[in-house]
C-alpha cells in the first residue's frame, strides 16, 4: 500500500482550485460562480489541513479550516438571499446582463 504524501494533497488541492477559477471566469450564472468560490475556498481548506498535518504545526490548519468553513457557510447564505432578490427584481440570474444594479 502506498503511502499518501503532501504532493498528493497539493495535487488534488491545485486541480479543485483551477476548477473554481474556471468557473468563476467563464460562467455567467451567479449561483454556478458561487459554486466555484466554494470550490476555491474548498482548495485552500486542503492546503491547511496537509501542511497542518504534514509540517507539524499542531491544529492551527484545522482550526483555521473549520473558520474558513463557518465564513463560507455565512457568504453562501447572503450570497444566496442577494441572488433570490436579484431573480425577484429583474427574472434573471446572469451576471452579464444584470447592469442596472448601480441605479
Amino acid at each position: 500500500m502506498e503511502h499518501i504524501s503532501l504532493q498528493h494533497f497539493l495535487v488534488v488541492s491545485s486541480i479543485l482550485f483551477s476548477l473554481g477559477i474556471y468557473a468563476v471566469v467563464t460562467r455567467k450564472n451567479a449561483i454556478l460562480v458561487l459554486m466555484g468560490i466554494e470550490l476555491i475556498l474548498n482548495a485552500a481548506n486542503i492546503n491547511f489541513v496537509a501542511f497542518s498535518r504534514y509540517g507539524n504545526f499542531g491544529l492551527s490548519g484545522e482550526i483555521t479550516a473549520l473558520f474558513v468553513i463557518i465564513l463560507a457557510a455565512a457568504e453562501a447564505a447572503i450570497a444566496l438571499a442577494i441572488v433570490l432578490n436579484i431573480y425577484k427584481t429583474f427574472s434573471n440570474v446572469n451576471v452579464d446582463e444584470i447592469n442596472k444594479l448601480k441605479e
